[in-house]
């Protein structure tokens, strides 16, 4: 992938304003395009926009092909025709700086089964062309996922390895009745992912009109509790009830003394390589239907994974496996050729990560907030001096700290080190805009930098904690106040001193 010098700014579209409890794909959705084209940015980054499932990750989607309903702009529905001003007397009583998924559960999804009646009972069958149209063009994942999700519900939210043998194993006849059995709940199920899909269609070229370019994740694991685990159960290790034999995490690292426990399923690379990776294939051509630009996240599982039995308490107990992350990516880009793709390469990078990275020329990443640690820190790879061209510099990711937190709560060595490196002794205030400048003026050919640092807010604007659950993480969203036009005339200042304004 070749990157111009430019930069872009992160922010999940949930974190959206707007008045319905969650960010849309609507209004205020353009609105965000609009302020990151006139503060000269070229790109906008999304956390994977997946249906989420418990604990609300969008790292733990229900699919790796399906997007999510929450975001769905539910005022256009009712300029198509689709909802009625009598549907929105009801309106909870939502936060406008915070999530509430439970709420949106519940309330959101009856909006969408109101918006499906209209259209099955006639009300806007203008759509049917283009809605069936969606069926036959998806119907190799989106099949797989209205079952999935229709049978989740008619079991009461279980896991599918929670269910009887037939479903659970996927036996035809039984699938088969199912199917007959839950059709109107499939069809809407498909209904409201074609809404999603229109709307981000529509959203994306908006953004494409404006100059801004969408990068997003491809979670390098798929949800235990995924129609991608139930529907290609051979391309994991599962016992013959469905539980997996080994899961997924990391070893301790520097966000916990006991490693990350995800817990996702792993995959049977031996199977896989048996079809040609087909598997790989279908998922990056999903993905590039959604994005411009394509983020693997924890890309150094391609080369070597941690395998930890199953079940476990923590990931301390686990062991690196070799991956065919060569054979993986040559398959895909020989069926679909060049991509652009990012590599999250952080934590352990060993050499193989890292000939893996640069064989394909895939640019990696670097946090400035983790440059400034240990005692001989000039050799840290993430100081602004050592970067690389062909990379990616972030002040700080979804998964830290705002910088503004983040140099609150900073140890006293690491302050010391800033303070070395820069000849400077900042306040709290001044650091965040600080180390923007810092990654912009690098030599990394793109520069990110999270909204919440662009506001310089402090730690209660954190998105996500890892290794922890609650109503915390991932909730956070912005004050449509504070997205000024001063702010965005100081960010394209910042960008055209720093060489990365879009022309």
């Amino acid at each position: 992938m070749t990157i111009s010098r430019s930069s872009g700014v992160l922010l999940h579209p949930t974190s959206l304003p707007g008045p319905y409890g969650i960010g849309e794909l609507g209004q205020q959705a353009r609105t965000f395009i609009d302020w990151l084209a006139a503060a000269g940015q070229r790109y906008w980054q999304v956390m994977p926009l997946g249906p989420t499932g418990y604990g609300d990750s969008p790292y733990q989607a229900f699919s790796a092909f399906a997007g999510n309903p929450y975001l769905i702009d539910l005022t256009a529905l009712r300029e198509h025709g689709l909802l009625d001003d009598k549907d929105f007397n009801a309106v909870p009583p939502f936060s406008a700086s915070k999530v509430d998924f439970g709420l949106q559960y519940v309330w959101r999804n009856q909006m969408l089964e109101r918006a499906y009646a209209r259209y099955a009972f006639g009300d806007a069958q203008h759509l049917k062309p283009d809605f069936e149209a969606f069926k036959t063009s998806e119907a190799e994942w989106l099949d797989d996922y209205a079952l999935f999700m229709a049978l989740k519900d008619a079991h009461g939210g279980l896991p599918w390895n929670a269910w009887e043998a037939g479903s659970r194993d996927r036996d035809p006849e039984v699938l088969a009745q199912a199917a007959e059995r839950l059709k109107n709940v499939t069809e809407r199920v498909k209904f409201v992912q074609f809404l999603f899909f229109r709307q981000w269609t529509v959203l994306r070229r908006y953004a494409a009109e404006k100059g801004i370019q969408i990068i997003g994740d491809i979670p390098i694991f798929v949800a235990m509790d995924s129609s991608d685990a139930w529907a290609a159960r051979d391309q994991f290790y599962f016992d013959e009830q469905g539980q997996p034999t080994v899961v997924a995490g990391v070893p301790p690292d520097y966000f916990s003394e006991t490693g990350q426990l995800w817990g996702n399923p792993l995959y049977n690379w031996e199977a896989m390589a048996e079809d040609g990776f087909a598997w790989w294939i279908k998922r990056f051509q999903g993905s590039l239907k959604l994005y411009d630009v394509i983020r693997i996240d924890h890309f150094r599982g391609f080369a070597a994974y941690w395998e930890i039995p199953f079940p476990a308490e923590t990931a301390m107990h686990g062991r690196w496996v070799p991956a065919p992350g060569h054979a993986m990516f040559e398959a895909v880009l020989g069926a679909l050729g060049e991509l652009p793709i990012i590599a999250e390469d952080l934590g352990v990078v060993t050499p193989d990560v890292e000939k893996l990275r640069d064989d394909f020329q895939f640019p990696g990443m670097a946090v400035l907030q983790f440059a400034f640690g240990g005692g001989d820190f000039s050799v840290n790879d993430f100081l602004p001096h050592n970067l690389r061209e062909n990379q990616v510099v972030y002040t700080g990711t979804h998964d830290n700290d705002t910088t503004r937190g983040w140099w609150r709560a900073a140890e006293e060595l690491e302050r010391h080190n800033f303070r070395v490196y820069t000849s400077s002794d900042p306040t709290e205030e001044v650091f965040a805009p600080m180390l923007t400048r810092i990654a912009f003026e690098s030599r990394a050919k793109l520069a990110v930098v999270p909204l919440q640092d662009l506001f310089n807010q402090g730690t209660e604007a954190r998105m996500n904690l890892p290794g922890t659950t609650g109503d915390h993480n991932w909730t956070w969203r912005y004050n449509a106040a504070d997205l000024l036009p001063d702010l965005a005339a100081t960010l394209r200042t910042l960008t055209e001193e720093t060489g990365r304004l879009s022309r």
